[in-house]
Formats: C-alpha cells, sequence, structure tokens
C-alpha cells in the first residue's frame, strides 16, 4: 500500500496522514465484526453497561461504539476533514453520562476497552497476512490518537454539564432557604416539592445559621451536603437540618472553622423566618460586642439578652419612666449607684451579698441604699417598679459593656 503523502493543511503531519492510502477501504469489511466484538466486551466487562434486560439501552451502547468506529474509519479516509461533528457527538455523549447520574470512569473503561480490541483485531489480521505488518505503527498512533481526543471531548461536554446542573441545583437550594425563611410560611407542600427538585431531604425540624459578612468564595466553608447554604450575603445563612440530632453541633461548628455566626432555635419546617430572624438579631449583639464576637454563638443560650435589646427606644422609654431620679446624681456617682441599685434587686435586697459582689464594705452598700431610697422613695418596695428597675439597668449594662468594647 503506498504511503500517503502529508497534507499541508496538516499542522502536525499527523497520524491519520501518514496512513497509507486505501487503508480504510481495506479494513472497512472488518469494522462490523470488531464493532460486535468490543459491544459484547463492553456490556461483558464493564457493570456500568450491562442491562441485560434493557434493548434499548443495549442498542445505545451498540450505536455509540459503532459510531466511534466509523468516525475513526472516516479520519483515516480523509485525515483532514473537520472534527467539529465528531467532538459535538462525544461532548453530548458526556452530557448523557452526567445526566444518568455516572462517573465518566465507566465510559473512559470502555474507550480504553474498544482500543484494546480493535488493536488486537487489527493485529490479528497482520498475523493472517490479511494486512501489512508495516501499517502497524502508524495505525496504532492513530487508533490513541483518536482515543485520546475522544476522551477529551467526552470530557468537556460531562463537565459542561455536571456545571449547568450544579448551577440549576444551587439555584433551587437558594430558592429553597427562601421558601424554608418565607414570612409568612410557605405551605409544607411546597417546600415538600421544591426541596425534591433540590433533592434535599425534608427533615422533621431546622435551625438557621447567619454568618458574619458574605466569606470570600476562596473562604467559603465547606458544608455537608445535607445543608442548605447561601454566601451571597450579608449574611451568609446555613440551613441545619434536623440540629438536635447527632453530631449536629459538631458538624456546624466543624464547617464554620471559627468564622462568626449565630444559630437561630431549632424550630418546624415552617417556622424557619423566626430562627432566622433571632440568629440575625444574635449576630447583630456579636457585632456590637454584647456577645462573644468570635466562632459560633446559639441564640437559646442568650434569650435573657436579646429579649433586653430587641429594642433601644422601648429600653430607653422604660429607663426614662423607672431611672429618672438618678438623673439628679453627677456622674461617677450615678453609676455607682445605679450599680448597687441592680446589684440589689438581683440578691435579694441583701446588703451584705451586695457587698460582697460589688467588692466593697457593707456599710458602703448601706450608704448608697440611704441615697437610693431618698432618690427613689416608695418605689424601691413596688414589685413592679422593681422588676422594671431591674430590667432597664440590666438593659442598659449590656448596652454600655458594648459601647465600651465599640470604643475600644
Amino acid at each position: 500500500m503506498p504511503k500517503r503523502a502529508a497534507r499541508a493543511d496538516d499542522p502536525a503531519g499527523g497520524p491519520f496522514a501518514a496512513l497509507p492510502a486505501g487503508l480504510h477501504a481495506h479494513l472497512q469489511p472488518y469494522f462490523t465484526d470488531i464493532t460486535e466484538e468490543v459491544v459484547e466486551a463492553i456490556r461483558t466487562e464493564i457493570p456500568e453497561y450491562t442491562r441485560p434486560s434493557d434493548d434499548a439501552y443495549a442498542q445505545g451502547v451498540h450505536r455509540g461504539v459503532d459510531h466511534a468506529l466509523r468516525g475513526f474509519l472516516e479520519r483515516m479516509a480523509r485525515p483532514g476533514s473537520d472534527l467539529k461533528p465528531v467532538k459535538a457527538t462525544y461532548q453530548r455523549i458526556g452530557r448523557g453520562e452526567a445526566e444518568e447520574g455516572r462517573s465518566l470512569d465507566a465510559f473512559q473503561s470502555a474507550l480504553r476497552l474498544g482500543a484494546r480490541v480493535t488493536w488486537r483485531r487489527v493485529n490479528a489480521l497482520v498475523d493472517a497476512d490479511l494486512l501489512p505488518r508495516n501499517v502497524l505503527a502508524a495505525f496504532g498512533e492513530a487508533l490513541f490518537v483518536h482515543l485520546d481526543e475522544m476522551a477529551a471531548a467526552t470530557t468537556a461536554g460531562y463537565t459542561e454539564a455536571r456545571l449547568h446542573t450544579a448551577g440549576e441545583l444551587h439555584q433551587r437550594r437558594s430558592r429553597l432557604i427562601d421558601l424554608l425563611t418565607a414570612d409568612p410560611p410557605a405551605s409544607v407542600e411546597a417546600i415538600a416539592s421544591l426541596a425534591h427538585t433540590a433533592r434535599w431531604p425534608v427533615p422533621r425540624a431546622v435551625a438557621v445559621v447567619a454568618i458574619d459578612a458574605g466569606p470570600r468564595a476562596a473562604d467559603r466553608p465547606i458544608v455537608p451536603p445535607e445543608f442548605l447554604s447561601r454566601f451571597e450575603g450579608p449574611p451568609a445563612l446555613l440551613v441545619v437540618p434536623d440540629p438536635e440530632g447527632p453530631g449536629r453541633a459538631r458538624a456546624v461548628a466543624g464547617a464554620l472553622q471559627g468564622l462568626p455566626a449565630a444559630m437561630g432555635p431549632t424550630v418546624g419546617l415552617r417556622e424557619g423566618a423566626r430562627s432566622l430572624r433571632w440568629a440575625a438579631e444574635t449576630l447583630e449583639l456579636m457585632r456590637r460586642g454584647v456577645l462573644a464576637g468570635t466562632g459560633l454563638v446559639r441564640c437559646q443560650d442568650h434569650l435573657s439578652t436579646l429579649l433586653l435589646l430587641r429594642d433601644d427606644a422601648l429600653t430607653d422609654a422604660l429607663a426614662e419612666r423607672r431611672l429618672r431620679p438618678l438623673e439628679q446624681v453627677r456622674p461617677p456617682q450615678r453609676e455607682r449607684l445605679a450599680e448597687t441599685l441592680l446589684s440589689w434587686l438581683g440578691s435579694g435586697r441583701n446588703a451584705s451579698e451586695v457587698a460582697v459582689r460589688l467588692a466593697v464594705h457593707p456599710q458602703t452598700v448601706r450608704y448608697r441604699m440611704r441615697q437610693l431610697d431618698d432618690l427613689f422613695g416608695a418605689q424601691l418596695q413596688d414589685p413592679v417598679a422593681q422588676f422594671e428597675m431591674q430590667v432597664a439597668l440590666r438593659a442598659l449594662e449590656l448596652r454600655r459593656a458594648a459601647d465600651g468594647y465599640s470604643e475600644g
């Protein structure tokens, strides 16, 4: 067989251009049997392609092999032919593998197996003197170049499909977060329907975690697949299913890796808005320095603080109503009296205990209490007034601590 001259438009000469002219025609009659042998080998040796009762699937495998070998013959006949249609075919195959939910391992194995079977059969033709031995080197190089190009095109199609699927899944899961935290709440049926398309098993309860700011893409935590996450914030959010389950707390803390975050209460499926609201309020208290500003803070551990600082204007109104007499005293004496009053109200009005708490002499406490009695009079004996004074004083104390944190 005469060798074909390398085409000027083939940038590297190429293994197909080096094949003898007419080799494709000489091999074509044998390729039907080679196709059958490759199909049988794939169905026998690769479990992912074994579906003995599925005729449509078997026909699909046969078409794929037939197309691959016919494409190879076509390239042998016309080495400079346009490869775009061939590559487009294998990109579609790659997308199909992704849609089937398989990895590319099985397909790559099928490609290698098909190449081995084809190479073995061509070697047998040479051994039977049906082909000249000097064609083997060029044929082998062309075969494996074709294999590599098919694999690359398939990988491109597979990757494209996976990215598309991942993008759609991310969008569905983001919409699911919106649905779970909607106010008024969405129906259980709507949540379950979207959860199904988002591949998220519906739990009995959830908790929402608010993360301070949206971490940069490079710093975003890797969260367990059963968590819903959205880092486009602020705040960035996690929805934790069945948060009271074994190992959940450890999984949340491990995923966040020390990022400042607040975890809302565990709530029913339709109450995510409340969990988010409390988590966001807790996170704001972390930013203000009222609560620890690093790591994971659980709002369940700070309910009274959340309640006291829910509304600064309301706190100011309560302080104006119950603590106005203190305005008659100049600072810092005003602060010392407020501290003493709060301690007295919280210790059952026991001067000795107040002295221990404040690390002062009991006589100092008694002196201050006489001053407070002059200022507040009968209010100090009124249980309602005592309660409201204690609430206002504690809220102001928390706020002052936050102000000191901010100044520092």
